[in-house]
């Protein structure tokens, strides 16, 4: 078992560049899927029903998607209707994109109970409405619904571990060819899940400063 772990270490620059790319396609995914996020969320609180519908068609559609089945119609689908992508453009679209969703049902949410006062006392002084939503309700929305949307974070850096089905070489990439040369299972994978775990650890204490923030601020 030693022995197997040692293989690991010698391998550990493949490794440490799967997680390098883990931890950016990640870090890209989670910035662009929450300002999706942002500009869904006053669609699904639009009393037109169109608007309203045609965000809640989206939002419902991708959560009720297994992420593995998007990720192969994203970059195995797309061709077909001449629509071709790269594996890292592929797997950064379809991390962005279903999680969008989530980020914007997540602020959706924080949004239906947050307190009318302020939201009202910025449409008496005649905000109009995307200044509204940028000045009066994102920043609490955000900071009410942080541990939340913490959480979709560490799902998106999970999530990301399928993406190794397009040849893309993050972490569980980069465990499963050391696996596959020196067939050390256990402790190549046992490797990569506590890699994740450390990146899932720093967006822990993300969420934590953010919840002091938010907890000063009350």
């Amino acid at each position: 078992m030693i022995h197997d772990f040692g293989i690991v270490w010698d391998e550990r620059a493949l490794l440490l560049s799967g997680l390098a790319n883990t931890a950016v396609i990640s870090t890209l995914a989670a910035i662009a899927a929450l300002i999706l996020g942002c500009l869904l969320t006053p669609a699904l609180m639009s009393k037109q029903r169109a608007v309203f519908g045609a965000a809640r068609l989206f939002v419902d559609g991708m959560r009720c998607v297994p992420f593995l089945l998007f990720a192969y119609i994203v970059y195995y689908g797309l061709p077909s209707l001449g629509v071709r992508f790269d594996n890292w453009t592929s797997g950064l679209a379809a991390l962005t994109i279903y999680n969008a969703a989530y980020m914007a049902e997540i602020l959706r949410g924080a949004w239906a109970v947050q307190p009318r006062e302020p939201i009202e006392a910025g449409i008496a002084f005649g905000f109009p409405e995307i200044r509204l939503f940028r000045r009066i309700i994102l920043p609490p929305l955000l900071l009410s619904a942080g541990p939340v949307l913490g959480n979709q974070m560490i799902q998106i850096i999970k999530d990301s571990a399928f993406l190794t089905i397009i040849a893309l070489p993050e972490l569980t990439h980069a465990a499963s060819s050391i696996q596959s040369r020196h067939y050390v299972p256990f402790a190549a994978f046992i490797t990569a899940v506590f890699l994740y775990w450390g990146l899932c650890l720093v967006i822990e204490a993300g969420v934590s400063s953010i919840g002091r923030v938010a907890e000063a601020r009350r």
